[in-house]
């Protein structure tokens, strides 16, 4: 038997009043999910403890297996692990956004206008991570450049606590209440606007209409990750193909294949049919278990995209399941599809939430008939089945 995860991350929503009350998942045209659901099995599934934020990072980790309550250590080391930053006991790391603030003179008076600087390029960033690196780095604070709008500051030696705030959960909002309680972070950030709003890569961007990256933006502390092996502990060899350095770093943590796609994105404009086609490839080869990983629904809920959000979800439907069943059942083997979001991510509020979110269960070998099922959360709700601890789910699914 093969396993696949096919993960729509945000992809659970709340019913939409200007669109009959209904969730983003009701309103997609999905007829192979659907299809799915008549023959697999759904029901509901807790995917973060009440002990811990609404993350993709615990999310994640708990659809893959993992008790977050016994290891998560933070956000940012996996995303340390996936960009290759070898990390002490001792050292503390941050995500370091370059985000979007307006142009008020005092910097507390500031707005989040954009968390992701109009998802600045992943060449762009660098040049501004360098900038930041030669004006606020220091033997002890050392600055990593990552993806898109995601990078990483480590400090090391670092013993304090912190309370910092997503920028992508204060979207629109003046960040006034929501600045770091230490002062250094606060001082740097406000140096970072100086220097990163005069230069030239933003210049160019605010000439294309673009959202210039003048800031920098610190959160998601943590320490060294403490994930065991994927493989010692389901007996599975297991791949990861995704575009977030959140999501590869889980893999690489967990010791799992974690493969490169070209053109891939963090976003609705990615190379769906590429990394489908990299999942079936690894699945069919030497990989039992594959987790494949969208961002797409995640991003267009931050951003409030209502139409982007239901294409979304339509894109895994007819660009990716379709083409996984096709290479699938033509191979003639036994496979298993777990089909979920890892958190609600609602129009509504632009950010992330605790409530359930829906599955589904395929296997080709043992097919159900339920003519009236759907994928959505209202039929998940309705079948009376529910995980409470999320990690739980993969036992469920690998049997």
């Amino acid at each position: 038997m093969k396993y696949l995860v096919l993960l729509g991350d945000g992809m659970a929503d709340l019913p939409l009043p200007d669109y009959n009350n209904k969730t983003p998942l009701e309103l997609a045209n999905k007829p192979f999910m659907d299809s799915l659901a008549k023959k697999g099995t759904l029901g509901m599934v807790k995917t973060v403890p009440d002990s811990l934020k609404p993350g993709s990072d615990v999310a994640n980790l708990s659809v893959m297996g993992y008790n977050t309550e016994e290891c998560y250590t933070g956000r940012s080391p996996l995303e340390a692990a996936s960009i290759g930053v070898s990390l002490k006991d001792d050292d503390m790391t941050f995500r370091c956004n370059l985000v979007t603030l307006s142009d008020d003179e005092v910097y507390e008076n500031k707005t989040m206008v954009d968390y992701s600087s109009d998802e600045i390029s992943t060449e762009e960033a660098a040049e501004l991570i360098k900038a930041v690196s030669e004006h606020l780095g220091t033997d002890i604070l050392e600055f990593f450049a990552g993806i898109s709008y995601r990078h990483l500051l480590v400090w090391h030696g670092c013993d304090k606590k912190f309370n910092l705030t997503p920028p992508h959960d204060i979207s629109d909002r003046k960040i006034t209440d929501y600045m770091p309680s230490e002062p250094l972070f606060c001082e740097m950030m406000k140096k970072s606007y100086d220097f990163l709003s005069k230069h030239p890569v933003n210049l160019k961007r605010i000439e294309r209409g673009l959202n210039p990256a003048n800031s920098i933006w610190l959160w998601g502390e943590g320490t060294k990750p403490r994930v065991s092996s994927f493989e010692e502990k389901n007996g599975l060899k297991g791949s990861v193909v995704s575009a977030v350095d959140l999501v590869k770093g889980i893999g690489f943590c967990a010791g799992m294949n974690v493969i490169e796609v070209e053109n891939v994105t963090g976003n609705i404009n990615t190379n769906f049919e590429g990394k489908a086609k990299a999942a079936a490839d690894a699945l069919l080869g030497d990989s039992d278990f594959v987790y494949l990983h969208f961002e797409a629904p995640d991003e267009c809920g931050h951003r409030g995209e209502k139409e982007n959000k239901i294409k979304s979800i339509e894109y895994l439907d007819e660009r990716v399941l379709k083409y996984l069943l096709e290479r699938f059942d033509s191979a003639g083997i036994d496979y298993s599809i777990l089909i979920m979001p890892d958190h609600p991510t609602p129009l509504a509020t632009k950010t992330h939430s605790r409530e359930p979110v829906p599955f589904l269960i395929y296997k080709s070998t043992d097919e159900k008939n339920n003519n009236d099922a759907v994928y959505t959360e209202k039929y998940a709700s309705q079948t009376g089945l529910f995980v409470e601890e999320g990690y739980k789910l993969l036992d469920l699914f690998i049997g």
